[in-house]
C-alpha cells in the first residue's frame, strides 16, 4: 500500500505518540533484597512481583534483585528513601540505632513465638507507618524470620562458654549480646556468613535455621541451640512519591498483593523453620535444646537489653511494650 506523502509525517507522529503512551503506561520498579534467591523471603518477593504484574496487566513491573546484588543490606533503606530504588526489603532491626522502635522485634525473649511475633507487629506497625511517612516512605508488609537460636563451633553449657568467641553481629542488639556474654562482636552481613564461618572470622552467632541453611553452616559449625530468642522481621518498604504516582487501580493491586504476601510469607517462614533445621541435622549439625543454665543466662541478657532499650526508646517504647503485653 502507498501512503500519500503529506500523510507520512502525521503517521510518524501518531506512531511516536502511541509508543510514548505505552512507555508511560508501563512503570518499572527495582526491588533490592539482601538474601539469596532461594531464601523463602526472596521467593515470596518474586511471587509478590508476579501478583502485581498479573493484577495490573503488566502496567507495573517489579524486578527483584536478591543476594545484595543491587544494594548491600544496610544501604537498601536509604536507596528507597532517596528514590534510587522504588521499593526494597529491609531487616528492621538493622536500623535500631536510627530509631529504637525499628529494633523492637530484636529484643531477646520479648516475642518468642510466631503468635507473639504477629501480636508485636500489630502494635509496632502504626508507629512504623508514622515514622516512615515522615521519611517519604511507607511499609507494604512484613514477614518474620524463624525463631533465633545460637550457632556455635563448640558445645555450650552456659553463656560463660561464649567468652572470647568471635560472634557474628548484624544489628545493635546482637552486638550488645556479644558484649554482655564476653564474646567478640564481628559485623558480618547475611551474604558473607558462609565465608566468615569457613575462614574463622566468626565462630558463633544468633540466627535462624533458615540463615544457617542458606550459608551451608553444617559444613563449618557443629551445634545449634534452640533458644527461640526472637523472630526479627523483614519489611517491604516503598518510596511514597513512586507509590503516589501510580493510578488508583494499580495502587489497590499493590496493596492486595502485599496483604497476600504477608499471609503467604508467615506460612513460608514456619515451613522454612522446620525444613532448614531438618536439612542442617541431615548435614551433621546437632540441633539441641539449650541447657537450663544457658537458658537462664540468656534470659538475663534479654532482661538487660529490654531495660536498656526502654531507657533509649522513652515514652514511645514504653507505650509499645505496654500495648504488646496487654
Amino acid at each position: 500500500m502507498f501512503t500519500k506523502p503529506f500523510l507520512r509525517p502525521l503517521l510518524a507522529l501518531a506512531a511516536l505518540g502511541l509508543a510514548g503512551a505505552a512507555a508511560q503506561a508501563q512503570v518499572k520498579w527495582d526491588l533490592p533484597a539482601a538474601y539469596p534467591a532461594t531464601n523463602f523471603h526472596s521467593v515470596n518477593l518474586v511471587e509478590f512481583a508476579n501478583d502485581v504484574d498479573k493484577a495490573t496487566g503488566g502496567k507495573l513491573k517489579i524486578t527483584v534483585h536478591p543476594g545484595a546484588s543491587l544494594f548491600k543490606a544496610p544501604e537498601i533503606k536509604r536507596a528507597v528513601q532517596g528514590g534510587q530504588a522504588q521499593i526494597g526489603e529491609i531487616l528492621l532491626v538493622n536500623f535500631q540505632n536510627e530509631w529504637q522502635i525499628f529494633g523492637a522485634d530484636g529484643l531477646p525473649f520479648l516475642a518468642d513465638s510466631y503468635d507473639e511475633s504477629v501480636k508485636l507487629w500489630k502494635v509496632q506497625k502504626p508507629l512504623l507507618d508514622k515514622k516512615l511517612a515522615e521519611q517519604g516512605m511507607m511499609v507494604l508488609y512484613a514477614v518474620p524470620w524463624p525463631p533465633q537460636g545460637i550457632y556455635s563451633k563448640k558445645p555450650l553449657q552456659s553463656a560463660a562458654d561464649l567468652k572470647g568467641m568471635k560472634w557474628r553481629a548484624y544489628s545493635p542488639a546482637t552486638s550488645r549480646i556479644a558484649e554482655l556474654v564476653g564474646a567478640q562482636p564481628v559485623t558480618v552481613q547475611a551474604a558473607e556468613v558462609s565465608q566468615a564461618f569457613a575462614t574463622g572470622v566468626a565462630e558463633s552467632m544468633m540466627s535462624s535455621g533458615s540463615t544457617g541453611w542458606d550459608a551451608k553452616l553444617h559444613e563449618h559449625v557443629k551445634y545449634w541451640y534452640d533458644t527461640q530468642a526472637w523472630l526479627p522481621k523483614n519489611a517491604v518498604i516503598v518510596n511514597k512519591a513512586a507509590f503516589d504516582a501510580l493510578d488508583g487501580a494499580t495502587k489497590a493491586a499493590v496493596m492486595k498483593a502485599a496483604a497476600d504476601a504477608e499471609v503467604r510469607g508467615l506460612a513460608a517462614s514456619k515451613r522454612a523453620n522446620t525444613e532448614s533445621l531438618d536439612k542442617l541435622k541431615g548435614g551433621g549439625m546437632q540441633i539441641l535444646p539449650p541447657s537450663a543454665q544457658l537458658k537462664t543466662d540468656m534470659k538475663k541478657v534479654g532482661d538487660t537489653l529490654l531495660k536498656e532499650w526502654l531507657d533509649k526508646a522513652g515514652a514511645e517504647g514504653k507505650a509499645l511494650i505496654d500495648a504488646f503485653r496487654k
